[in-house]
């Protein structure tokens, strides 16, 4: 044990921040953690962008679905998947790099540099004292978010990170157990211990809401999933990734 496996082992969303913005030094500091995180082929394909703006933040409310503390917060941030730099680096080089650009493999490349880039911010947040809470709501309207940023093509935002100083601690939510998730050698397909993990899980997550509520709520955790995958949401992905010229190959 030590600090850094403390930190993030302390980890818990943070849904109520104090009135009070982080320093440019805090910020300066996180986004350059973010930085120092690995990065397939050093191709670095993300950016962040910082929202101070009071107006796009209320908007950014909205467009996440009424979440209020995208707007009350230290610092909001906005993390994208971008090889729109990467089709400038073709042509200041005079070189078609399109193809390479729009195939599934370099997606998926942004995709992944973007969040490893963010896990990096927020564990130098939390080691900050800082809480934290990622903001998937960004993907719910991503035409207006980019609009309202003034996101090129071949830029989508992922995600927001909304960053501050807790004004309420959550307890821990319990993960999934450790045999469940790790596998050695191969994976584990033996359905009935699958579902005897499951089953013991969902007693655990049902005790933390129930304990969470004071008994208003104790739901299990795969009638919670099952339930959050019947209803299909943001099913305009693939269309609107599409239409970034991202993904075509």
């Amino acid at each position: 044990m030590n600090d850094v496996i403390s930190t993030i082992l302390n980890h818990r969303s943070i849904r109520h921040f104090e009135d009070k913005p982080l320093t440019e030094e805090q910020i300066q500091t996180i986004v350059t953690c973010a930085q120092s995180a690995a990065t397939s082929s050093f191709i670095q394909a993300y950016s962040i962008i910082g929202v101070k703006d009071k107006e796009k933040k209320k908007k950014l409310v909205e467009l996440t679905g009424n979440q209020e503390y995208v707007e009350k917060n230290g610092h909001f941030f906005v993390f994208c998947a971008d090889l729109y730099r990467h089709t400038i680096i073709g042509e200041k080089e005079q070189k078609n790099v399109n193809p390479s650009i729009e195939s599934t493999e370099k997606f998926m490349v942004a995709l992944i540099d973007t969040s490893l880039a963010a896990q990096n911010a927020v564990i130098a947040s939390e080691s900050l004292g800082l809480g934290i809470c990622y903001i998937g709501g960004i993907r719910n309207n991503l035409e207006e978010v980019k609009k309202l940023l003034n996101i090129p093509d071949r830029v989508i935002p992922l995600f927001g990170l909304a960053v501050g100083y807790p004004a309420q601690i959550t307890d821990k939510k319990p993960r999934l157990p450790f045999e469940h998730v790790y596998h050695e050698d191969q994976y584990e397909q033996d359905m009935e211990k699958y579902f005897r993990q499951l089953n013991e899980y969902d007693q655990s997550i049902s005790k933390y809401y129930e304990s969470r509520t004071n008994g208003q709520r104790k739901d299990r955790w795969t009638e919670q999933i099952s339930n959050m995958l019947l209803k299909q949401n943001r099913m305009y992905m693939k269309e609107f990734i599409k239409k970034n010229k991202l993904d075509l190959h």
